[in-house]
């Protein structure tokens, strides 16, 4: 009989599905594997009120599969003029669960960003008195800084001083890529939790540079050195309430990862659970995958966790080389590949 494990019902705290047509293609991928996402808010226009994420998250709705659960939680995308009114609405909506922050420019469709932590402390007040988590995308814009340490000095200017000035704030420093941001989350009250991806556990950046340039495995913030992606598995596999599963599925067209100036992203919904199965397996700590991929993150957002249950083969598959993306395709990450754990 195959190896298998039955685990609840994960969920993704960090996703990108688009919008319009390609939802379709998206959304299923996601709604197969996890109970709930976070969306992420970063459209064209980007998603900055309480109305327009309600209105986005029924678009949604109307592409997962008949018979398929799946509750998108929304995000409001904060500006430097983000009334504090819309706060309050966003907690009424009762559908939008986080507020996200962008350095203006620090990645995809991030243009609408803060260019000023500080310029936007009164709302925040306002969303840690709301009980509301802040996404942050951890990276500084500093032209001067090298982008393998944006991370890092993200720490120290903005995430640091943070804390420090807001202590009621809850915080969630997404797709963390760093030793540096694994010991501070260690260190820091509960307050502060991280979201891990499958890539930042699979490959460190020689990966990008593999066989030429490598256009899909470019993502923001970019995948760092071994010592960091060790740190990283270490950190998702130790049984921490303070780690979770968060993607960061971002698809692209292949027309717009494989061009002059490549979008940043890696689409890992297709097989997102299985990629996180291979790291927990190879690393000897199947035991705690549950915890990261079903618990910690509903606790530290304070939601009930999944009834539901899902079944995990060891058995192995190939992912496919490429997927419908509306009207063109998308290269999913690990395509080609062979995996060791699939979902049945």
């Amino acid at each position: 009989m195959s190896e298998h494990i039955v685990i609840t019902r994960p969920d993704d705290w960090h996703l990108h599905l688009r919008d319009a047509e390609v939802l379709q293609d998206i959304v299923p991928h996601t709604a197969e594997r996890f109970g709930r996402a976070v969306v992420m808010p970063n459209l064209k226009p980007p998603v900055t009120t309480a109305e327009q994420a309600v209105a986005y998250r029924e678009r949604i709705l109307k592409a997962v599969p008949a018979g398929m659960k799946f509750d998108p939680l929304m995000t409001l995308y904060l500006t430097d003029n983000t009334p504090g009114e819309e706060i309050h609405k966003a907690k009424e909506s009762g559908v939008v669960k986080a507020v996200k922050y962008y350095p203006a420019g620090a990645t995809t469709n991030s243009d609408s960003g803060v260019t000023d932590i500080r310029r936007v402390y009164p709302v925040l007040k306002i969303l840690a008195r709301e009980g509301m988590p802040l996404l942050v995308h951890g990276e500084v814009t500093d032209p001067k800084v090298d982008m393998f340490d944006r991370e890092a000095a993200f720490i120290e200017r903005v995430l640091l001083p943070l804390l420090n000035d807001i202590p009621s704030l809850k915080i969630v420093f997404e797709h963390i890529t760093t030793r540096e941001a694994v010991e501070l989350v260690k260190r820091t009250p509960e307050r502060l939790g991280a979201t891990i991806t499958p890539q930042h556990l699979l490959m460190n950046r020689n990966a990008i540079f593999q066989g030429g340039l490598n256009p899909h495995h470019y993502c923001l913030p970019v995948l760092k050195r071994e010592e960091h992606r060790q740190a990283l598995v270490e950190a998702a596999t130790s049984g921490d309430p303070r780690f979770f599963l968060g993607t960061d599925s971002a698809p692209h067209a292949r027309s717009a990862k494989e061009s002059s100036c490549g979008c940043a992203g890696m689409y890992s919904a297709h097989a997102a659970i299985e990629f996180y199965a291979q790291v927990f397996d190879e690393a000897g700590a199947m035991n705690t995958l549950e915890a990261f991929a079903s618990f910690h993150g509903a606790d530290f957002y304070g939601l009930p966790r999944n009834q539901e249950k899902i079944t995990l083969f060891k058995e192995p598959w190939q992912v496919p080389e490429k997927l419908r993306f509306g009207g063109g395709e998308l290269v999913p990450l690990g395509a080609g590949q062979v995996l060791s754990w699939q979902l049945k």
